[in-house]
């Protein structure tokens, strides 16, 4: 066996029944691993129509062929089920040391089905799998419980796990490993917390083969160089970690300002950057196994009102509570973002959803009594006292646990959620970045900004140059970066990767692992299939239609670069949908499980 290890887990939660069976070699070469395997095995096995939260649904961990194998970054896994959030298929990526200790455990997947009647976490130590009593974990925040189980069972054992939100079924918490790593988008958390599933801890001594050993080392080579000589990748990251795009997207005029509301310029963005992160509250860099990039922050606001210290905050968490909530004040900001992690939410869904309440607040719309204190944009006490609240499941943040679309839907204006299919959009505003619109009005799980990733084209120049303002050429990018991302996603390696890589290094990685001849063009034809998967699912589940809020659509940009711009999504939406060979509306005309066989340009991407 190369690259794959060869063996899934089978858990009956209900039962505590655990098998090993052999992974399905035909799936795994054509689905590859991680979010479109893991994805494959979800739904063959689960319809479309069962309720997120119920016995039923079922819960993968999943890694990747080159996850563990000293790939360029290769360290990542998907956390897979039906989001209750959206109700969309949900795939959510995580980075850290977690995936590759399964994998040497002898492991490529977990599958978890049904649900136990007390608190359990799976215990794996090589051959030794068990489930195990965790009722002394339950209420336990993530922090706590990682110490605790590695107190309990050593150190080298890697923890991913749920932290009370999971437990009281918040919509959006996450499942998060070595403590601060998230598969923290769509609420995966909640749907492991349903299951009692408190964590899986994992210790292995195996390793994982790869088929062809000495090109496989050509090809790490030239990635790692590849990525060290790229400004993005090789230095801009390492230094200023995600953070150091606040300034340049808000120079764009697309950072989302106050609910998306009030304009495309943040004037005080500077205080919530990249740069005086790194000048305030920066300890050290961090990076996750197998990656020469080391974007993440270990951070300390030192004294003050809100003292604290942890990682991050990365660039959508800055975001969320900074800008978007109209916060200037860094120290709050990264309180509030520690705060996620150690609670285990996703902090794009949270902040957003507070800044949704800001503006209902502001309106009149929420009574102060519901929220027991003035709600105003601009607070930064406010981001903090009602993260905790969602996090300890008391007063206003058990409302603001459902998220922002059904938080305005209570309050009678649903249309100020600045979510696609009913989950919140990331720190790009898509009226002045045209392909941003349709990445995120076509996203198979919602709001998504690392399901193609057009800001790289559009407000970073790389790998090429894109006009963000214009629409044409759009569509057809998107498809080809959906297809790489659902390529990369299932891999096991990390998005920034693209940040010096192209599709050529990327292929050469997973051929050389995998033992295959494919071309990189047939290699990226597997992306689309993950893709056509998806949305299969999304349509037999009922998922709204493609589509962006309609401020997007209707409010113009009142300033900056963008000014008078509105997204410009019908023309892009029907020439995206004919490039993917799917009708009108967007429904894909081909068999359940099949790519559309539609033959287009990889050509952009063989040249970076």
């Amino acid at each position: 066996m190369n690259a794959w290890v060869g063996t899934i887990l089978r858990v009956d939660l209900a039962s505590e029944t655990i098998t090993k069976e052999p992974l399905n070699l035909k799936d795994a070469h054509d689905y590859i691993g991680a979010r479109g395997l893991g994805t494959k095995y979800f739904c063959d096995e689960v319809g479309p129509k069962v309720d997120a939260l119920s016995p039923e649904n079922k819960l993968i961990f999943m890694t990747g062929p080159l996850t563990g194998t000293g790939a360029a970054s290769g360290g990542r896994y998907n956390v897979i089920s039906k989001s209750p959030l959206t109700g969309t298929i949900g795939a959510a990526n995580s980075g850290g040391y977690f995936a590759p200790e399964l994998k040497y455990a002898g492991y490529d997947g977990i599958i978890f089905e049904n649900a136990s009647d007390t608190p359990v976490y799976l215990y794996i130590n090589d051959d030794i799998v068990e489930l195990r009593d965790a009722s002394g974990l339950w209420g336990k925040t993530v922090y706590e419980t990682t110490d605790l189980l590695k107190e309990e069972n050593g150190e080298s054992f890697k923890v991913s796990c749920i932290g009370p939100p999971g437990e009281n079924g918040c919509l959006y918490s996450g499942v998060l490993n070595d403590k601060h790593r998230a598969a923290g988008r769509g609420g995966m958390g909640a749907v492991m917390g349903s299951k009692k599933l408190k964590a899986v801890t994992v210790r292995g001594t195996g390793s994982v083969s790869v088929a062809r050993p000495e090109k496989f080392m050509e090809a790490i080579i030239d990635a790692r160089a590849k990525l060290k000589a790229h400004p993005v990748g090789g230095a801009g990251l390492a230094a200023l970690g995600t953070q150091v795009l606040v300034n340049i997207i808000n120079e764009s005029g697309a950072l989302p300002t106050r609910n998306w509301r009030d304009g495309s310029i943040f004037d005080e963005a500077d205080a919530t950057g990249g740069e005086s992160l790194a000048d305030k509250y920066l300890v050290k860099n961090k990076g996750c196994f197998g990656c020469s990039i080391d974007c993440a922050r270990v951070t300390v606001v030192p004294d003050g009102p809100f003292k604290s210290s942890g990682e991050g905050p990365e660039y959508e968490a800055g975001w969320s509570y900074g800008a978007d909530c109209g916060v200037s004040d860094l120290a709050a900001i990264c309180k509030a973002s520690f705060l996620c992690n150690e609670y285990g939410m996703d902090p794009i869904t949270l902040g957003a959803t507070i800044a949704c309440a800001m503006e209902l607040a502001e309106m009149g719309a929420i009574p102060e009594e519901d929220i027991g204190f003035k709600l105003r944009f601009g607070d930064p006490h406010a981001i903090v006292h009602l993260t905790e609240a969602v996090g300890k499941n008391e007063g206003f943040g058990k409302i603001l646990a459902l998220g922002s679309y059904r938080l305005a839907e209570k309050y009678g204006h649903p249309e100020l959620s600045m979510s696609v299919k009913k989950q919140e959009m990331p720190a790009y505003d898509g009226r002045a970045a045209q392909g941003m619109a349709l990445e995120y009005a076509t996203s198979n799980r919602g709001g998504c900004h690392v399901r193609g990733y057009m800001t790289s084209p559009e407000l970073l120049g790389v790998p090429f140059k894109m006009d963000p303002l214009v629409t044409e050429g759009k569509a057809a990018t998107l498809k080809i970066f959906q297809d790489l991302t659902a390529l990369i996603d299932s891999a096991g390696i990390c998005l920034f990767t693209t940040f010096g890589l192209g599709l050529p290094e990327i292929a050469a990685q997973y051929r050389e692992a995998v033992g295959t001849d494919e071309t990189d063009e047939e290699i990226l034809f597997k992306g689309e299939r993950v893709w056509n998967l998806e949305k299969h699912f999304n349509i037999a589940a009922g998922v709204e239609k493609d589509t962006l809020p309609p401020r997007l659509l209707r409010e113009k940009l009142p300033s900056g670069p963008a000014a008078g711009r509105v997204a410009e999504l019908g023309v892009m939406l029907a020439e995206y949908y004919e490039l993917r060979g799917w009708d009108k509306d967007g429904v894909p005309t081909t068999e359940k499980d099949g790519a559309t066989g539609i033959k287009y340009e990889a050509k952009v991407l063989c040249d970076v």
